[in-house]
């Protein structure tokens, strides 16, 4: 096995173990917010929005997880132009500003320089996310122009 299988293989099994855990974890966020309540006050203080925040975070993160999965799949089948990246890409980016929204939310609750991170974080990625779409939704048309040539 080359290089090139190493890294695909744990690329791939990267991403799986980050989409199972990440639906354990929200899964189990109120009863872990309930526990690390116990030791900070801000979590016992704030456990329904902080639920609810999070909550809505987890599962936007979990679907451009998924989309990543979805796109990966098409480059291990050596055919990565295709229409459906184009949509997923497109996805990613409406998650990753949910997830920006969302996070802005909690500068109502309590303000740390984490959280504005975050947002500048989530909102580059919805940038990155939209423009990455914009060029894989070129490089499909110039493929299938390609391919009606051949």
């Amino acid at each position: 096995m080359n290089m090139k299988d190493k890294l695909t293989v744990f690329t791939k099994f990267l991403l799986d173990v980050m989409f199972y855990s990440g639906i354990i974890v929200t899964v189990t966020l109120p009863a872990s917010i309930r526990i690390y309540g116990k030791y900070n006050s801000y979590f016992h203080d704030n456990y329904y929005s902080l639920c609810v925040i999070l909550f809505l975070s987890g599962i936007f993160a979990i679907l451009i997880i998924r989309e990543l999965r979805r796109m990966f799949a098409t480059v291990i089948a050596g055919d990565c132009f295709l229409r459906e990246n184009v949509t997923s890409l497109e996805r990613m980016s409406i998650y990753s500003f949910f997830i920006a929204v969302i996070t802005a939310c909690r500068l109502f609750i309590y303000l740390t320089p984490s959280v504005l991170i975050i947002i500048l974080v989530f909102v580059i990625a919805g940038l990155f996310s939209k423009v990455l779409a914009g060029v894989f939704d070129k490089a499909v048309v110039y493929k299938q122009e390609n391919d009606l040539t051949i």
